[in-house]
This record gives structure tokens, C-alpha cells and sequence, in this order.
């Protein structure tokens, strides 16, 4: 079985003293292939150091995380473009919204993101969309600037049906991980109504951990049990959904990346 963990923070320092073995756990459980959103530029040097000391595993993204959208935002975003063009990434991420912590800087963020999606676009890359409390702004935004020569994924998707039939139809995938598992959580019946070729998993380590390890600080092995819920509402073995969602993540991330050359 082989998966591939499309969003976690591995570089954080929550992970400083256990990486190695960290990731030789998700290797064993079949995770391969690890995708490294970036967040801004206090940590951009971790997540590029990460990625050299294991580059058969590890692919990074660039790009500037909407909570550290601030007054100096044009600066973070130039610190974006120069290693976008110095550099080879998977993606433009993570990038987007989040209206649940702190909306002084809604029109920034706003901004940032257009700006974002426009290179995503010059650059043929995709985007990696942060969308707290904001699915619905961001649609329209992506409507308003166009999806033409677009592509990318909602991370840790958590909106409606609706919102979530409109994505996929748009071409975008659907980012799910450890919350598919939380009882409370409506993204069950969500994923059992959405095409299978727009959803892709992903962990957000270290933070989301899945049932039965709430509270505690989540780790790609335990991706697991986000394929295994998948493969429980599909209907299907948790191998089938494994290839599934992998495939998928090749499709929408393979073009600057050897991602295609997984043996599935």
C-alpha cells in the first residue's frame, strides 16, 4: 500500500527531536511520498533544509500562509516569489484565507492570495488552499479572477456538500485528513456524495491528530486512519482507497515532481 501524505509540517520544531523516527514509522505503514506546505519566511530555511536531507521523500511547496498575512505582507510575498524562481516546488502553499482566529487583515489576505494564484498560474503549479471559516470568499474569489489554467486542492476541506460538489467540479481536490474521523465531524456524508478522483488525504501534522489519538501530536503514520474511514464509506478495502487517493494526489501535483514515478 502506498500513500502519500499531501500536507504536513514536518520542519516544525515540534518534531526536532524525533524525525528521523518519525518518518521511518510512516514509511513503514506505507507512506512514501511527503508533501511540505510552507507558512512564512521564519521558517523557510527549515522546510528547504528538510526537504534536501531527504529528497527521495520530501517535496516542498512555497508560498505565505494567510495567519501570517500583517502589515509587512508585500515583503513576505517578495521573500515568496524570489525562491519561487530560484527553486523547484510542488505547489504554491499554503495560501488562502482564515477568518476564524483574526479578520483585521481580511483585505490582505485577500489580496495575498490573488496575488498568489496569479503565479500559480504564470507558473503552471498548483495552489494549496488554507480556507478556514472562509470557503465561500475564496470560491468567490477564485470566481472573480477566474479558474482558467487553475488547479489545486482545499486543505483540510471543511465545508458543504454545495461548496464541495462546486470545487470538484472546478477541477479542484478536496484536501481530507484526521477530522473525517471526529464524530462530530459532517465530512462523512460530504466525501460519500463527492466524485473519488477529487479527494486526496493528507495529515496537517503536527496538529488535527485522528481518532484514537486526539490530543496528541499527529504524525503521517497515522494517515492510516484517515484511508481506513475513506475505505469505510467507500464501501472498499482500505488498499483500494490507498491507491485511490494516491493516484489522485499524482494527477494534481505530479508536473514538478517525480511523483508519477511511485510504484502503486
Amino acid at each position: 500500500m502506498k500513500i502519500i501524505d499531501t500536507h504536513t509540517h514536518l520542519y516544525l520544531s515540534e518534531f526536532e527531536e524525533d524525525l528521523s523516527k518519525v518518518v521511518e514509522e510512516a514509511i513503514r505503514v506505507g507512506v512514501s511520498k511527503f508533501l511540505l506546505p510552507a507558512i512564512d519566511s521564519t521558517t523557510h530555511k527549515h522546510l528547504l533544509s528538510l526537504t534536501n536531507s531527504y529528497p527521495e521523500h520530501f517535496y516542498p511547496m512555497m508560498g505565505l500562509h494567510p495567519t501570517s498575512v500583517k502589515e509587512n505582507y508585500m515583503d513576505e510575498l517578495a521573500i515568496v516569489h524570489h525562491y519561487l524562481t530560484n527553486h523547484s516546488f510542488v505547489a504554491i502553499g499554503e495560501v488562502g484565507i482564515d477568518l476564524y482566529w483574526d479578520m483585521t487583515f481580511e483585505k490582505q489576505q485577500v489580496e495575498a492570495f490573488k496575488i498568489q494564484a496569479q503565479w500559480a498560474r504564470e507558473m503552471g503549479l498548483p495552489i494549496v488552499v488554507h480556507s478556514r471559516n472562509s470557503t465561500e470568499v475564496i470560491l468567490q474569489v477564485l470566481e472573480e479572477i477566474g479558474y482558467k489554467g487553475l488547479s489545486g486542492v482545499f486543505h483540510c476541506f471543511n465545508g458543504t456538500l454545495e461548496q464541495a460538489l462546486e470545487i470538484a467540479s472546478k477541477g479542484f481536490y478536496l484536501g481530507i485528513g484526521g477530522v473525517i474521523t471526529y464524530k462530530n465531524s459532517s465530512l462523512s456524508s460530504i466525501v460519500a456524495r463527492v466524485p473519488r478522483d477529487f479527494v486526496v488525504v493528507e495529515t496537517d501534522a503536527p496538529y488535527l491528530p485522528p481518532v484514537p489519538h486526539r490530543g496528541k501530536r499527529n504524525q503521517p503514520a497515522w494517515i492510516k486512519y484517515t484511508v481506513n474511514k475513506l475505505a469505510e464509506i467507500w464501501q472498499i478495502s482500505p488498499e483500494e482507497a490507498a491507491g485511490i487517493t494516491t493516484a489522485n494526489a499524482i494527477r494534481l501535483f505530479q508536473k514538478n515532481c517525480n511523483l508519477s514515478k511511485l510504484k502503486l
